[in-house]
């Protein structure tokens, strides 16, 4: 059987299916500020979908989606303005508003975002190309993880509800907002994570203004009107364009109380800085992740390569819990790497409408070089590509990759990949596996895999402490959602999970009388929100 070449596996534009083609139209055009959505009129860009089409000559051509605006430092200082009025120190609507209230609104935006799940899916296909049933397990996903949120919400207002006593004192302690927070999620997944910071923190009283990522704009855009129909005005804002022209002024004015952010490590770092007053902000930052996998010499080696391949490849390795580096003890490194080249080969290569495609176009079409100076790299001091045709690339299509043995010396023994490159080294004892993450500038997960408890057990103890999660015999992942999701060193600041996003978006306060006055904090709860009874 003669496998056909990635370029011919992109359509024409006759080839794409009715049901999953995209018209093109100026939703990207779309800003919400001050609770108008309105179409910009300034600078603009084409958003280009990750699937290209091929013409007659066979030749790939990237496929217009629509324009995107490119809003400047005026949009998003209108946008910080808005939501700090909405702010207006404490004293807003918003941030006073009863907890039924906001959680009122957001079961009104959720009743509006199903009736769009279809498509927002469909742009999120096309824009970042993500499969299609995972487009729309990623928008069904975020509706469950609101749903479960005003839930805990809910719960945890009720468990707050009696006065705290204690030394002649009656206290009502309770979670207050913080101020306007500066939502930027990733491309990646580009409505799961940009909801998964926006709802806590308006959840807890606080406005938000949302910087669309750079690829997913449609998805984010077809959320606007929705947004604007369920939130008072200014609570919620929308802006698009170039991160250093909005968000740059943005953090400069000191208007941002709050700053989540999911990307780098350096693009964090330089957006702290053009803050006025480091010290007022609060920073909720998920960041690089370099998660590996310690395969040991007693270890299931079938288990192993399934968990290890679905973990580094499922979508493309795009995912900050992607497994990005196997350390594998060297007296089992040969048999394992041959279970992973034929998993590998096995994967569905193609378009993401297609039914068991794994391996799918990149969004950033400067990404397949980057990889393929990763491989090359590698290459060159001394590793091999074990599976047949592994980082091939066609226009954003790239075929797997299993790099074997990658030395500490090459680029994909430390850089984040953050694509379809599985790199696989040796170690002789565990400590020096250990070794390597203890040295790593990240530190969010590990998979282990192995059977022996006098050696596991220790291992495990030792990692707990390097990293905020170790996966025991199966892959890195953030779910379920009640789970902590954090990191050490430059993997993330804060911790996000349904009840620790509400936490970290908020602050504890308290109205506090003397004992012999407790009742009082019953009886003002008629005039104050503060004090007001939790919702049923």
């Amino acid at each position: 059987m003669i496998e056909p070449t990635l370029a011919s596996l992109f359509p024409t534009s006759e080839e794409i299916p009715e049901r999953y083609r995209w018209t093109a139209d100026d939703t990207g055009l779309s800003l919400l500020v001050d609770g108008e959505v309105r179409r910009f009129g300034g600078d603009r860009q084409t958003i280009h979908s990750a699937v290209a089409v091929r013409g007659a000559e066979g030749a790939l051509a990237a496929l217009p989606l629509g324009p995107a605006a490119l809003a400047g430092e005026a949009e998003g200082l209108a946008a910080v303005e808005a939501a700090a009025r909405a702010w207006a120190n404490g004293r807003g609507e918003w941030p006073r508003a009863s907890t039924a209230t906001r959680i009122a609104c957001c079961r009104d935006w959720l009743a509006r975002v199903e009736a769009l799940r279809e498509r927002v899916a469909l742009a999120l296909m096309w824009e970042v190309g993500k499969p299609w049933k995972d487009a729309l397990v990623e928008v069904d996903r975020t509706v469950e993880y609101v749903r479960a949120t005003l839930d805990t919400l809910a719960e945890m207002e009720r468990s707050a509800a009696a006065p705290v006593l204690a030394g002649g004192f009656a206290a009502r302690v309770r979670r207050a907002p913080l101020g306007v927070a500066l939502c930027l999620g990733p491309y990646n997944y580009a409505i799961n994570e940009v909801f998964t910071l926006v709802v806590p923190a308006l959840l807890m009283g606080n406005p938000v203004v949302i910087k669309t990522p750079r690829y997913g704009v449609l998805a984010n855009a077809l959320l606007a009107p929705s947004l604007a129909a369920s939130f008072p005005r200014g609570v919620v804002n929308l802006v698009t364009g170039s991160g250093p022209s909005l968000v740059g002024p943005m953090m400069a004015s000191g208007r941002v109380d709050v700053l989540a952010f999911i990307g780098s490590a350096r693009t964090a770092a330089i957006l702290e800085r053009q803050h006025p007053h480091p010290y007022r902000l609060r920073r909720v930052l998920g960041m690089g992740a370099k998660n590996p996998a310690i395969v040991l010499a007693d270890a299931d080696l079938e288990r192993a390569a399934a968990e290890i391949v679905a973990g580094a490849l499922t979508f493309n390795g795009q995912r900050c819990t992607a497994i990005k580096h196997v350390l594998v003890d060297r007296r089992v490194a040969e048999p394992l790497v041959e279970r992973l080249a034929a998993r590998v080969a096995a994967l569905g290569v193609g378009m993401p409408w297609q039914e068991g495609v794994t391996v799918t176009p990149l969004p950033d079409p400067a990404h397949p070089a980057y990889l393929a100076g990763l491989v090359e790299d590698a290459v060159g001091r001394g590793a091999r590509v074990v599976n047949r045709g592994g980082g091939e690339s066609a226009g954003s299509l790239v075929r797997p990759a299993v790099v074997y043995p990658v030395v500490r010396e090459a680029r994909l023994f430390v850089e984040e990949q953050f694509g379809p490159i599985v790199p696989v080294s040796t170690f002789d004892t565990p400590e020096e596996a250990v070794g390597i993450v203890e040295r790593s500038e990240f530190g969010q997960q590990v998979a282990l895999f192995g059977r022996a408890p006098e050696l596991v057990g220790p291992l495990l103890d030792h990692l707990a402490n390097l990293v905020c999660r170790v996966n025991l015999d199966t892959q890195c992942r953030r779910g379920p959602d009640v789970y902590p999701f954090t990191g050490r060193k430059d993997s993330a600041v804060g911790t996000l999970s349904i009840s620790d996003a509400l936490r970290v978006f908020s602050l504890r306060s308290l109205v506090a009388t003397t004992e012999a006055q407790a009742a009082r904090l019953t009886e003002l709860g008629a005039t104050s929100c503060f004090l007001a009874p939790p919702p049923d």
